[in-house]
């Protein structure tokens, strides 16, 4: 199949789709002149492994440690892709695979994808519908999923956010604000550990907006491994009745992005493992990944992501760009 690209627009924004890995290629502000994600430049790099650049994770978002986990008492060994641990769905995920076109209007395209039972390892014969729709200054991307049997779901947009005219700029000059107090502590691994701490007076605290420079700065000057020079973390949305995640912003372009999400918790990745053919490199943007947490189908306390048979789940996420 080749790579098809799609267009939606409407008065102040335009966005680019393409059908492989359902992604994100372009959302262009049309006021500003400016497209705020990265992309991988060719479109044809879309069919091969990449870092997840615009594109829909699945089937499982984020990571599941020792890539295995258990439903009733069948265990389920999964395709691992990062040493023992799974990544974003195994070693051939969604971001990477074509998604089938269903159907677009102007302001509107829906994908969809059919999951085979033991795809990378996982259960059930999934079938997941991708919308993505621009309602005024509203990006909303949906997602609805449905399996044959039990099994486990997290789904999420990896768009790298870069709000710069110059996409050469990292993040350094952009402001960020959760809403959340609670993250998840991670081990060597990235893996959590199964404890939610508190953000205050911690490295991890955006409850008010907060400079991403200055916060990696802080991680810099430390002697760590390179995969914890910089964020990926999980922080649990505090729940209200906006569905508020948190706001981006940028005051050279003076661009506010706002992501609201039903959705449990945001992943927060500031790209210190980006490098992508020199073409993309280290802390040039930022994932605000809306997801279920990472490894739920090992930690009972976290919010469950096991869908039952035949039942239609929902998720949305509304990015609003002004």
């Amino acid at each position: 199949m080749k790579v098809e690209n799609s267009i939606i627009q409407n008065k102040f924004l335009r966005v680019q789709t393409l059908n492989f890995g359902a992604s994100l290629y372009e959302v262009y502000h049309k006021k500003k002149k400016i497209n705020l994600i990265l992309n991988l430049g060719s479109k044809e790099n879309y069919r091969y492994k990449h870092p997840s650049v615009g594109s829909t994770c699945g089937r499982y978002a984020g990571r599941i440690f020792n890539a295995k986990f258990k439903i009733g008492n069948k265990k389920f060994n999964l395709n691992a892709n990062e040493g023992k641990n799974i990544l974003h769905g195994g070693k051939v995920g969604f971001s990477i695979l074509p998604w089938r076109k269903l159907n677009q209007t102007k302001n509107k395209i829906v994908y969809q994808i059919h999951s085979k039972d033991n795809d990378q390892g996982f259960p059930g014969n999934l079938v997941v519908n991708c919308t993505y729709q621009l309602k005024d200054k509203f990006l909303i991307i949906k997602y609805e999923y449905k399996s044959n049997k039990s099994t486990h779901v997290n789904l999420t947009n990896h768009s790298y956010w870069n709000l710069e005219q110059n996409k050469k700029n990292m993040i350094y000059n952009h402001d960020l604000k959760l809403n959340s107090y609670k993250y998840l502590q991670i081990n060597k691994n990235l893996i959590p550990t199964g404890r939610i701490k508190n953000v205050k007076k911690s490295i991890y605290d955006f409850s008010n907006f907060e400079n991403i420079g200055k916060k990696l700065d802080y991680f810099k000057n430390k002697k760590l491994n390179i995969k914890f020079k910089g964020f990926d973390t999980t922080f649990v949305i505090k729940k209200n009745i906006r569905n508020l995640v948190g706001t981006l912003k940028n005051n050279n372009s003076n661009i506010q992005v706002d992501f609201f999400s039903n959705l449990p918790s945001v992943q927060l990745y500031s790209a210190q493992n980006l490098n992508y053919k020199k073409k993309l490199f280290p802390y040039q943007g930022i994932c605000l990944e809306t997801q279920y947490f990472p490894d739920t189908p090992n930690k009972k306390n976290f919010p469950s992501t096991l869908i039952v048979p035949n039942k239609r789940y929902k998720c949305f996420t509304k990015i609003k760009i002004s």
